[in-house]
């Protein structure tokens, strides 16, 4: 019994020491990733001003013409503060930006798109049939609101579609696995059902979180996706910086 004790105390005196010495490991990792990240968006920050200002001649030539439509995700919070999504628009519109796809989960934007169009210089709506003739030296933006909503109906009356088609041409008994649906046939059932959604080349994404935020999925085939933080923190360096990168990457798409 008198042997049980001291081993009692010493078992309970290295569990506390462990205890203490994850613990003091865990709050050290935490300081070293915080500093990483503070220092990491000061360095963002002072290129971003960097890159308005004009200092990077990197950045001072863009070769717009590879982003035929640029789209924008915005979350539900941000979409709120129209005040910021016009500024947005503005900056699109001095770097050369031709077309861009506004998107909020709920449509707020679209709500606002009359206000948005009469407030951005050069803004009008663009045309569901895609045909929007102006100069490409002119400084317009085509603009279209989109929200997670949009577009669902076609895509079910497509899938029908393609159902059927299949019936048609393939009993089920016979199926042996097969690729037999492919994007040209997906593109094709669209176009009957009348959807002309455009399809994004880049996709910039402001929100708290990486993901496309709801953005119709059909509509992003090869579309390259950037996580952009909030638009409460946007900066005009940083969307330069963004769709410079995708204009000066070679885009594969594949056989």
């Amino acid at each position: 019994m008198d042997l049980y004790d001291p081993m009692m105390h010493v078992s309970s005196w290295i569990r506390q020491v462990g205890n203490l010495g994850l613990d003091l490991l865990w709050r050290f990792i935490h300081i070293v990733v915080s500093l990483w990240y503070i220092v990491f968006g000061i360095f963002e920050a002072i290129e971003s001003y960097a890159i308005s200002l004009g200092f990077d001649e990197r950045y001072n030539s863009i070769d717009i013409k590879k982003l035929r439509c640029l789209a924008v995700a915005v979350d539900i919070a941000d979409a709120r503060d129209v005040a910021n999504v016009i500024e947005l628009l503005q900056w699109l519109t001095t770097i050369g930006v031709k077309q861009v796809g506004l998107y909020d989960s709920q449509g707020l934007l679209k709500k606002s798109k009359d206000l948005v169009l009469a407030t951005v210089p050069g803004s009008f709506l663009l045309e569901e049939n895609g045909k929007n003739d102006f100069s490409p030296d002119e400084k317009r933006i085509a603009i279209e609101f989109i929200s997670s909503s949009d577009n669902k109906e076609a895509v079910m009356k497509a899938a029908n579609i393609l159902l059927q088609r299949y019936l048609k041409s393939s009993p089920p008994e016979n199926d042996k696995g097969e690729n037999f649906f492919t994007e040209s046939h997906l593109s094709e059932a669209l176009r009957v059902v009348g959807d002309n959604g455009h399809v994004p080349d880049l996709l910039l994404v402001y929100g708290p979180i990486r993901s496309h935020l709801g953005f119709p999925a059909w509509r992003l085939r090869y579309t390259e996706i950037v996580h952009m933080g909030s638009l409460k923190y946007m900066r005009y360096g940083s969307l330069l910086k963004a769709i410079h990168k995708f204009t000066g990457v070679r885009q594969n798409y594949g056989t």
